[in-house]
């Protein structure tokens, strides 16, 4: 598939995501609701190729900036228990291909938590280009998938009364992208 049918107003080269003007967050069950949270230090690019298809993306989010709005949650969330940044201060993705299916475009990847690499796919939606106030060329993409923790070595849990747990093992990841043509 091109570029011009994928993503209007794309072109071919390296776009640098500016983490300024884009989030990377997360929502996960915690007692009887969901909890949200980001990770707020990233970086990453975009090669965009002419056959869009063969595209490629790079990201590194740093698992200390972990931010869920409850600091004793956010500091053992980043213990051995869970997430053990001490040990594992990054999580990566990095693509092995864009395809489309069913009228939707999917990012297909591995993603590395604590050390594992499993594949996931994100659903991807392309928001448009345009320029910037600062002189730049931006795309904006959104992007969603959801895991589960326990796939990556996140076994962490409190059992409640009954069949009930204090987390939930489904984790839905969200992306709001903003990329600036290199």
């Amino acid at each position: 598939m091109s570029i011009a049918t994928a993503a209007p107003g794309l072109t071919a080269g390296t776009w640098n995501i500016d983490p300024g003007h884009s989030e990377i967050t997360f929502t996960i069950r915690h007692l009887m609701t969901k909890v949200r949270g980001s990770f707020t230090e990233f970086s990453g690019a975009v090669q965009i190729a002419e056959d869009v298809a063969a595209s490629t993306a790079v990201a590194e989010i740093t698992m200390a900036s972990l931010d869920t709005r409850n600091a004793d949650r956010d500091a053992h969330v980043r213990t051995a228990d869970v997430l053990d940044v001490e040990n594992h201060p990054t999580m990566s993705f990095a693509t092995k291909g864009v395809r489309a299916e069913g009228g939707g475009h999917f990012l297909d990847g591995e993603l590395t938590i604590k050390g594992v690499s499993r594949p996931i796919s994100l659903e991807v939606e392309f928001n448009g280009v345009g320029d910037d106030p600062w002189g730049g060329f931006r795309a904006g993409f959104s992007a969603s998938t959801t895991i589960n923790r326990k796939d990556w070595g996140i076994e962490f849990n409190v059992p409640l009364k009954g069949d009930k747990a204090l987390l939930g093992d489904k984790v839905d990841i969200q992306l709001e992208i903003q990329a600036v043509r290199a």
